[in-house]
């Protein structure tokens, strides 16, 4: 990710630190819950990108070993408070982090989760493959996200709202098709859920596995 692109994505979501969770924290409400417990299913190492003020740290079983990356210091910070003042033991380490270059190994974790951060990022195949690299084969990507629509009134709304949004730190166009084509291209992915999630389905839950014994190659950008 350039340094321009990164820090306005960061200085978006420093604003938001601050009052957060009074607003996000209901909106995202049900597809935090429906994340954790796809993650839940798998268990074992589980990655939280995006992991902002650690509104859902506390979900996870303490049996799990989580790690959660955000791009936004003082978000992060309130996290590392949460996770303080909650005691959560099972929380490995919280670290300032860019999505599209994740400094783990590669296989590194058993999930990774992301909830609303792809249309996020500015280069969301770029998130995707990093995701898919740190991920072990058989592990299993967790996404909440918004789908854009395909056509209609709520797709001209999306896209003329876009200069507004982007500048708040999120798209509101951002159609299935990108999701298909980077696992179309990715190679070593399945798809084992697409979920609308309540209560307008403007939100869903996907989840891809990567496949045993493949090995992530990225093509050159």
């Amino acid at each position: 990710m350039s340094a321009n692109k990164s820090d306005h994505v960061a200085l978006a979501y420093d604003r938001w630190a601050p009052i957060y969770d009074l607003v996000f924290g209901p909106v995202f409400r049900r597809g935090r819950r429906a994340a954790i417990a796809a993650a839940e299913r798998a268990g074992g190492r589980i990655l939280e990108v995006g992991v902002g003020t650690g509104l859902s740290l506390p979900g996870y079983s303490r049996q799990n070993l989580v790690h959660g990356i955000d791009i936004s210091a003082p978000m992060l910070w309130k996290a590392r408070v949460r996770a303080v003042a909650q005691g959560l033991g099972h929380v490995g380490g919280l670290a300032v982090m860019d999505a599209e270059q994740l400094a783990f190994a590669d296989a590194s974790f058993d999930v990774v989760v992301a909830q609303y951060v792809v249309t996020a990022v500015p280069n969301p195949e770029r998130a995707l493959d990093e995701f898919l690299r740190v991920l072990r084969p058989g592990g299993l990507m967790v996404i909440a996200t918004r789908i854009g629509a395909e056509g209609g009134l709520r797709a001209v709304i999306e896209r003329r709202l876009m200069p507004v949004t982007s500048r708040l730190g999120w798209r509101t166009e951002f159609p299935w098709a990108r999701y298909a084509n980077w696992a179309a291209r990715a190679e070593g992915v399945q798809l084992v859920q697409r979920l609308p999630l309540p209560p307008l389905g403007h939100f869903s839950l996907i989840q891809f596995a990567k496949r045993q014994g493949h090995a992530v190659a990225l093509a050159d950008r």
